[in-house]
């Protein structure tokens, strides 16, 4: 198989199941937003941290790719012709949340209470982190926005919502483990 099909070279793609849809379809944009986030995550995991967080940022990344299909896959191609379904065995489920939010409350055990904002930044890696953060939080906006015209399960735009809450702690977490200063943001008086 080439990876160079030219099929897309007068500004279309294809979803699952064959549909042809413009590149700049909020279909696209969706699982293009989830794609680039993936990318970023894998930069974090390529950082000198804990093998814990890259375990869990593999995970992530195996559930991220689940996200795209979800959303390149029409709802009416979502089903073959036999009624099974086409994205059979995928599927984001309650205890991707649950294993997000187990990792946010063990890693603010460790942090100090939140007092005020912060400013992104302190170390190269926390500030990886926060790129991400506002790509996830990106393609949960694209994601809510295909769901006013499109069904979109709603545990995929909670895993993304919660998603961004574990890139927030873990830019945190990282900034304590890398001894990095933590910069308030404090507002003009």
């Amino acid at each position: 198989m080439k990876i160079y099909t030219k099929t897309g070279d007068k500004g279309t793609t294809s979803l699952f199941g064959g549909t042809r849809v413009p590149k700049d379809d909020i279909r696209i944009e969706s699982y293009g937003t989830v794609d680039e986030l993936n990318s970023y995550i894998g930069l974090i995991r390529d950082q000198d941290i804990n093998s814990h967080y890259k375990e869990t940022l593999i995970e992530i990344q195996d559930r991220l790719f689940t996200v795209g299909a979800i959303l390149a896959t029409p709802e009416d191609k979502a089903v073959l012709k036999n009624g099974k379904a086409r994205l059979q065995n995928l599927g984001i489920i309650e205890a991707d949340i649950e294993l997000l939010e187990k990792e946010i409350d063990a890693m603010e055990m460790e942090l100090p209470q939140m007092t005020h904002f912060v400013l992104p930044g302190g170390h190269p890696t926390v500030s990886h982190c926060h790129i991400a953060r506002c790509i996830c939080r990106r393609a949960e906006r694209l994601t809510v926005h295909l769901s006013h015209n499109e069904t979109v399960p709603e545990i995929v735009i909670s895993y993304l919502n919660r998603l961004s809450d574990y890139l927030f702690v873990l830019a945190r977490k990282l900034t304590l483990d890398l001894n990095a200063e933590e910069v308030k943001w404090i507002p003009r008086k």
